[in-house]
């Protein structure tokens, strides 16, 4: 008989969920991606910290992004799926 891995690792940090969630959130409300700018003054953060996130972000298939595009930020996540924005 098979012996079942103790947990799977989750998918994603509770800092990356937030991101996540803040982007799709965004997205919906604005009807348009927020820009890296805009997720930097939401989290109180420095523009290049968001966006190593964001660059990780798409490494792992989580987000798409259009390079050269403005605002082109799409979580490939279902929303049902990500954590409550904090």
């Amino acid at each position: 008989m098979p012996i079942a891995p103790a947990s799977t690792p989750p998918r994603w940090t509770e800092r990356q969920g937030q991101y996540l969630a803040f982007i799709y959130d965004y997205t919906k409300v604005n009807r348009q991606p927020p820009a890296e700018t805009d997720v930097a003054r939401f989290f109180g953060l420095a523009p290049p910290s968001v966006h190593r996130m964001v660059v990780e972000l798409v490494e792992r298939g989580l987000l798409a992004k259009t390079p050269g595009a403005a605002r082109s930020l799409r979580v490939l996540v279902r929303r049902a799926e990500l954590p409550e924005l904090e």
